[in-house]
């Protein structure tokens, strides 16, 4: 039977998805990504078959990881330069117990095998059946995230371009707001800032999950991300660009003063 380890020990992409991979090549090089655990693809199906015996092997974990966690998804095939899946698999946040943990690798697995899921593999031209694993991550309960790419999605230039927005960094990546954005060339220098209009934030519940807030009204123009702040996401794009290479794209947070790396995958074409 397969077993959870240590995200740091996720080599292989065919048994861990491109997710878990990435994740572990940063915990490798001290990048500074959350801990947690990878679950291979057959323990996940296991999991989600109701084996008791994986069920089991996977629950202690939360403790290690609490007091709440995020439960992501890690498709084999993913995060490629051809094609990224992002936003087609499921990934629960604040989880803050062990059952409902179980509960969202179950949910995880089943988001590779929508009919949307499906129909991108198609398109994409991402052959076989979905081969979904999973990460168990901290939850980083950020005050202030979202995404930054080392090459402009918009122009084609060679900078940093930094979307941002207050609380959990979902809400950036769904779409939920128009975040501030940020262009820094790659010695950087801030060369244009642009404020967004953020009258939401996701945040975490005591309860476990998340909900969306209304933004203080002083807020909502403000600039979510100060010059220190910038800085370092430069210094983090320089270090990430070390390890991956030139034109990535990374998904961060800041908790208490902390920079988090959540993500980091080649732009997509």
């Amino acid at each position: 039977m397969s077993v959870a380890v240590p995200l740091r020990d996720a080599i292989e992409e065919d048994r861990f998805g491109g997710k878990c991979v990435s994740l572990g090549t940063a915990l490798r090089a001290y990048l500074p990504a959350p801990n947690g655990y990878a679950l291979a693809v057959d323990l996940v199906d296991a999991i989600a078959n109701g084996d008791e015996q994986s069920i089991s092997s996977v629950l202690p974990l939360f403790a290690e990881l609490a007091p709440a966690i995020a439960v992501r998804s890690s498709a084999v095939g993913e995060d490629s330069v051809a094609a990224s899946f992002a936003g087609q698999h499921l990934s629960v946040l604040n989880v803050m117990d062990a059952a409902t943990m179980i509960g969202a690798i179950k949910q995880v697995h089943g988001s590779a095998f929508t009919d949307e899921a499906i129909g991108y593999r198609a398109k994409m031209g991402v052959d076989g059946e979905p081969a979904i694993a999973v990460v168990l991550q901290q939850q980083i309960l950020s005050e202030v995230a979202g995404v930054m790419f080392t090459k402009n999605p918009l122009t084609g230039d060679t900078e940093r371009y930094i979307e941002a927005s207050w609380g959990l960094g979902e809400a950036v990546v769904a779409g939920m707001i128009v975040p501030d954005s940020f262009r820094i060339s790659v010695n950087g220098d801030l060369l244009e800032q642009v404020a967004g209009d953020k009258d939401i934030e996701l945040v975490a519940c005591s309860e476990g999950e998340t909900m969306e807030i209304e933004v203080e009204e002083d807020k909502v123009a403000a600039f979510c991300l100060n010059s220190n702040e910038l800085e370092r996401l430069h210094g983090l794009a320089l270090e990430c660009e070390a390890v991956y290479g030139e034109h990535i794209d990374i998904e961060w947070a800041f908790h208490g003063g902390q920079l988090y790396l959540l993500q980091c995958r080649a732009i997509t074409n």
